[in-house]
């Protein structure tokens, strides 16, 4: 078992292992996986220590939430955060597992958004029906912003500040049905605009932030601090290209699609430093995320119990100042991004 050291998480009294366990692909995310899988997967990681798991409704369709709390239930030391935004509605016409919204999943529900007052605490009351947990410690808001919605963004963000559903998730918390709340998106537009509106404690990003991207550097991070707001850094991977490579097997994916040629001409390029200095990397990935004071955790995304295995030694890996040097020197990361070790 490592030992895997925590981090502040804003005012909540919460502190989150810096590695975490993003629990999608229990969901069945671009593949199925049976129950058994599923239950090794989840045990290799609690016995190799992972102790914070993140989940959500829309991981196929409640699927990931039961599997979650299937190997949690009775464990009073884990940190489970789970997402509010959408309701699971029963569906008899879904028999099969064909692959929908990426999942394949035969969950007989189909998904409906809804950000309101009463939305939020009745996806927040069915998520613990499905885990079997009697408490989660954080929310967040899931996919709400322009990337996701398009033009009824305007509809479903007034749900969430007129509509109530700030008040439901602020209840909770002082409540102390919940420890913390924030928003959980792929998008850094969004998190500003409500960061103007309401204090979170915690802002679960999905892949702006990585070896590829920096952007968040420039007003979103130092947002951020100035609101004691924790970062969790979700797609470390960027959806795959940065644990696969440039030549896999499989089509690389970046940003849940086949990559482009300007993003696998770049990861070449890191390719080349890494080969240099012998490092993975994979392992690269993990480290240059947390090397910013901001972020509190990175949550992987794991499917089986080989890649729990690899996921520990990633993390584990020595990476030389050398290399992180390199990167800098040659342009491949911003020169204002926080890197790990010593940078000359």
């Amino acid at each position: 078992m490592i030992d895997i050291p925590r981090r502040r998480v804003g005012a909540t009294g919460c502190a989150l292992p810096e590695l975490g366990f993003g629990a999608a692909a229990l969901g069945n995310l671009y593949a199925a996986i049976d129950d058994a899988e599923a239950a090794a997967t989840l045990h290799v990681a609690l016995a190799a220590g992972f102790r914070y798991v993140d989940t959500a409704p829309h991981y196929g369709r409640g699927l990931s939430e039961r599997r979650v709390g299937d190997g949690l239930r009775g464990m009073s030391d884990v940190i489970v955060s789970t997402k509010v935004g959408r309701l699971m509605e029963p569906d008899a016409t879904i028999t099969d597992d064909r692959e929908r919204d990426g999942f394949h999943t035969a969950m007989p529900f189909r998904m409906a958004y809804d950000y309101s007052h009463d939305g939020i605490l009745r996806s927040h009351e069915h998520s613990l029906q499905r885990l079997g947990l009697a408490q989660v410690d954080l929310l967040f808001v899931h996919d709400i912003g322009r990337v996701t919605h398009g033009a009824a963004d305007a509809r479903y963000r007034a749900q969430l500040i007129d509509g109530g559903g700030l008040k439901a998730l602020q209840r909770l918390r002082d409540e102390g049905a919940i420890k913390g709340f924030g928003l959980g998106v792929n998008e850094v537009d969004v998190c500003l605009e409500l960061m103007e509106v309401a204090r979170f404690d915690v802002i679960l990003l999905a892949g702006r932030y990585t070896l590829l991207e920096q952007g968040p550097l420039d007003r979103f991070f130092p947002v951020c601090a100035a609101a004691d707001t924790a970062v969790v850094i979700g797609g470390p991977y960027n959806s795959g290209i940065l644990a696969t490579g440039s030549a896999a097997a499989a089509i690389p994916r970046y940003n849940y699609a086949p990559a482009p040629q300007d993003v696998l001409d770049r990861v070449r390029a890191l390719e080349a430093v890494a080969a240099r200095h012998g490092v993975s990397l994979a392992a690269a990935a993990l480290a240059f995320v947390l090397a910013h004071p901001q972020v509190a955790s990175v949550i992987p995304g794991v499917a089986n119990p080989a890649q729990v295995a690899d996921t520990v030694r990633l993390y584990r890996e020595p990476i030389p100042d050398g290399f992180w040097n390199d990167l800098r020197q040659q342009g491949l990361v911003r020169p204002d991004a926080p890197l790990p070790g010593v940078v000359e």
